[in-house]
Parts: C-alpha cells; structure tokens; sequence
C-alpha cells in the first residue's frame, strides 16, 4: 500500500485528515518499524486520509531537551514546528509516547499548536466509530500482560484508551503488580536509551527488573504502547532467557494480528 509524504499531497492539491509522525525509533530501529507497518495497515484499514513527512521529518528534540541540551532541543523543534506549520498541519497521531508528550505539551510554547493523539486512543477512537473491527480467536486462552509507559501513564494520565482495546481482543488482559499511576519505568525514558545504564540500590538494570516483574504473571504476551519500551522488554526477556516462550508486542501489532491483515 502506497504511503504518501505531505509533499505529495501538497502536489496533489488537497490535505490528508491527519499526519502520522513515525518518529526516529519507528524510522529507523528494524523491530520498532513493525510498529510503523502495523499503524499503517490500521489507518489503511479505517480508510483514514493520512500522510506522514518522510524525509522532511527529524527528531522532536526529546532525547536533547531530557538529556539536558536545551538549545539543541529548541534548535529541532523550532525547525519541526516551521515544517509542520508550512503545511498547514492541524492533527498528528504517534505510535511513540516521547514524540507524543513533546508535540502535545512542549511545542505550543515555540508555535506548534496542533491537536496530538496517541495511537491508542485513534485505535479506539476508530473502534467506538465501527471504522475497524476486532476478528475473534486469534488470542484465545493467552494471558496478556500490560505495561504502562511512562509518558503516556504517569506524565498523560492516559490509562483506559490501552485497556480497552486489549479487552475487545479474547485474551485474558491482567495487571502487573505496579501499573496505572505507580507504573514502573522500562529504563529507557529522559533520554537512558542513549546511554550506559546507571547502578541502581539493588545492581538491577531497570528493563531487567519490570520484566521480572512482568513475569511474575506467567504471561503469554507482554502489551506494550511506545518503541521504547519494546526494545527495553525485548532486552529483558533475553536476559530471562524467556524470548521462546513469552512474545512482546505493541497494541497495533496485535490488533494486525486479531484481524490477520
């Protein structure tokens, strides 16, 4: 299916509903760019007017702005928010909770102002509307365990948008020991994924201990909603040596799987 870039449809002389941000991580890491394809199916499938940057799209600045580079970070936004407002843009959606946090909340103070959305909330946006439907069976007797991500929980308070659509799925949803508000953290956030991991009290890396404790629900699947942190459950699940027999995926990939698209 042809994904077309805003250029394209500037050229085309009319607008999409809405602009996918794809991110870095769904750009360019292998495992997160399923995330991408399966965002796309979805959109595809709901006969959604989409388009995304392409090659005119570069990072939000998240990683600088955490890390501590504020000039940096202002320098990329500043640069986004030109391109964006070029365009005309009006709504984003995101798979990536990071890119979701900084269009949404930090990017109206430089002149971004634009209406941002998180994956899972269109997913079920497009759900109450009828605009895509989950096919029974494929998840029949899996336990299916969910992570909170920490800039979609506890930074956005978006809980339910998640639950919901993993309760229409046959699997048996459950909550891990710390979820909601006292979500704990993949590792990966304010910009760790970029870096050595530092010594925790206990000598744990942190993907290392949420998976243990993940596991402690002896669940078949791990539902995830940011790139991020399906890399860092990826890495923890290795370590476990558990990769055989629990699988991690984000919400979209398993809504492509349930309908077999």
């Amino acid at each position: 299916m042809k994904v077309y870039t805003l250029a394209e449809y500037a050229g085309m002389d009319t607008e999409p509903e809405i602009l996918f941000w794809v991110g870095c991580a769904g750009s360019f890491d292998p495992r997160a760019q399923k995330i991408t394809q399966a965002l796309v199916k979805i959109l595809h499938h709901a006969g959604i007017k989409y388009a995304v940057l392409g090659n005119e799209e570069s990072c939000t600045g998240d990683p600088a702005r955490r890390s501590g580079n504020e000039f940096i970070f202002q320098m990329m936004a500043l640069q986004n928010i030109e391109v964006l407002n070029m365009y005309k843009v009006e709504k984003i959606v995101t798979a990536c909770p990071h890119c979701f946090n900084t269009l949404k909340n930090e990017y109206p103070e430089l002149g971004g102002k634009y209406t941002v959305v998180h994956h899972t909330q269109l997913i079920q946006e497009l759900i109450d509307e009828g605009k895509i439907t989950i096919e029974g069976g494929a998840f029949q007797g899996k336990k299916i365990t969910y992570h909170d991500s920490c800039y979609l929980g506890r930074v956005n308070d978006i809980y339910e948008a998640p639950r919901n659509i993993l309760n229409k799925l046959d699997g048996n949803l459950q909550e891990a020991k710390r979820s909601r508000k006292n979500g704990f953290c993949c590792g990966a956030g304010g910009a760790q994924v970029f870096k050595e991991e530092e010594k925790s009290s206990n000598d744990k890396k942190v993907n290392v201990e949420r998976v243990a404790e993940l596991l402690e629900t002896d669940p078949d699947i791990i539902a995830v909603n940011c790139p991020f942190c399906t890399i860092m459950m990826n890495d923890g699940i290795k370590n476990e040596g558990k990769e055989e027999d629990v699988m991690i995926y984000d919400i979209s990939e398993l809504i492509v799987q349930a309908n077999k698209w």
